[in-house]
């Protein structure tokens, strides 16, 4: 790798033409996003509630005289891994399993089949990604919309964040053949807090609390999601077959249920309604179904205090495993709130690793170390078995502690985000990533 490609992405952002060759050259970027709240629910069609980080994918890209895609990852050049794709202006063959290319491929093959082949136009794509890849922080999803961004722009689409998102989710889905919900795209496309309700016609809310600082503890275990999913999701389908023909079964939990994970109405479901019938199960199954129900229902709290409603103490009581006469809840409002998202965060981690075992001993041990140095509340970001986790802390200084805490016991790098905007057209204004004390130490404040 040449020394103009060692330079910093500030560089690289600033003096593109230094760096790449005359232009113009137009930048799109997306930030990766955490899986906030209700992990492992988008595929089952509940409501998701990403949140956009501090980390992002940027891609610079020229139009070219020729009817093709030229496509250079800095990234994995840097590792001296392939880092070249080149395609025509047209639908492409996916390439072997795991090529970076092919996400590329995936999206202009459905631009292709939406009727767009004749806006298509060849382009010089360079890409450099602040996000892990296999980390559990969208890297694939932040590729795929700020690549879309870009054509959007540059070849007037007139698509709406909602189509990019549908778009990239169909060009990871069908194409790439990851078997994901719509999480990652939606998060990183709209970025900030959202509630993403994934049944059509998959509605946007955008949260208002995102007054909210996260540190993301990377732990350095690759994870693939089409390794995780499918397995549950098989899980989930036996046992709603075993309950379907199961003449036991009332006709009215019947109705709400379905052959298949995405079709039962989960949220209108009690775990009171659906407890007698677990016997029918397998132990693991019946966890799985228990899982879905009360991380929904932690979700449907957690939803009310991001959107600043005022929550007493009975209600915490209610919707949160807590002992009161133990512990002392914060007055400040903003404090109060974030300890309360906190002790969600905390729960749901805790049924992903008690009822979805997604969890790993060593997310564990790093968890212990993120709450044992402050943190409100820890937990997986993504499909687990690997990846990152992610944790609320009251305020920066906290988040170095948190950090410092984590690496100590074996995560691999992290950062400490605030909350992020969503995919755009050039730069936004930023501070590159500082490297803290250790190499591994990779800290990111905006």
């Amino acid at each position: 790798m040449d020394q103009n490609m060692k330079e910093s992405l500030r560089d690289l952002l600033k003096n593109t033409e230094t760096h790449f060759g005359k232009g113009p050259w137009t930048i799109a970027s997306a930030p990766g996003r955490a899986d906030f709240l209700n992990t492992h629910q988008d595929y089952k069609v509940l409501p998701v509630v990403p949140v956009g980080i501090d980390l992002r994918t940027f891609i610079f890209a020229k139009v070219l005289d020729r009817d093709v895609f030229k496509i250079r990852s800095l990234n994995l050049e840097e590792v001296e891994e392939p880092y070249t794709d080149t395609f025509r202006v047209e639908k492409s063959d996916m390439l072997e399993k795991g090529w970076f290319g092919n996400y590329f491929r995936g999206v202009i093959n459905v631009l292709v089949e939406k009727g767009q082949a004749h806006k298509l136009k060849g382009l010089d794509v360079i890409i450099k990604s602040q996000i892990p890849i296999g980390s559990g922080l969208a890297s694939s999803a932040a590729l795929e919309i700020a690549f879309l961004k870009l054509l959007n722009h540059l070849l007037n689409f007139g698509y709406t964040s909602k189509d990019l998102a549908e778009i990239a989710y169909l060009a990871e889905t069908k194409e790439v053949g990851v078997p994901c919900g719509r999480l990652d795209q939606y998060g990183s496309v709209f970025g900030g807090i959202i509630k993403l309700e994934c049944r059509h016609p998959y509605n946007v809310e955008q949260l208002p609390f995102t007054d909210l600082i996260f540190v993301i503890i990377d732990s350095g275990i690759k994870h693939a999601t089409r390794d995780i999913h499918p397995v549950r999701q098989e899980e989930i389908n036996d046992g709603l077959k075993t309950l379907m023909e199961n003449k036991k079964v009332s006709a009215k939990l019947k109705t709400k249920l379905g052959y298949r994970y995405d079709e039962p109405l989960w949220e209108k479901i009690s775990e009171e309604e659906i407890t007698p019938y677990l016997p029918l199960l397998d132990e693991k199954v019946s966890k799985r179904f228990l899982y879905t129900l009360k991380t929904q229902k932690l979700t449907e709290f957690a939803l009310r205090i991001l959107r600043h409603e005022i929550i007493d103490s009975r209600e915490i009581i209610k919707h949160v495993d807590v002992d009161l006469a133990e512990t002392t809840i914060p007055k400040q409002l903003r404090e109060k709130n974030c300890w309360i998202l906190g002790k969600i965060m905390n729960q749901q981690h805790e049924l992903l690793r008690d009822l979805y075992e997604v969890s790993l001993p060593e997310l564990e041990k790093i968890r212990e170390a993120a709450i044992g140095a402050g943190a409100y509340g820890v937990k997986i970001s993504g499909a687990g078995f690997g990846g990152s986790l992610i944790a609320l802390v009251k305020d920066s200084g906290m988040g170095y502690k948190v950090l410092d805490a984590s690496l100590s016991v074996g995560a691999k790098q992290g950062w400490i985000s605030k909350v992020s905007p969503g995919a755009t057209i050039d730069h936004p204004k930023m501070k590159t990533p500082k490297v803290g004390r250790s190499l591994n130490r990779l800290t990111r404040l905006s």
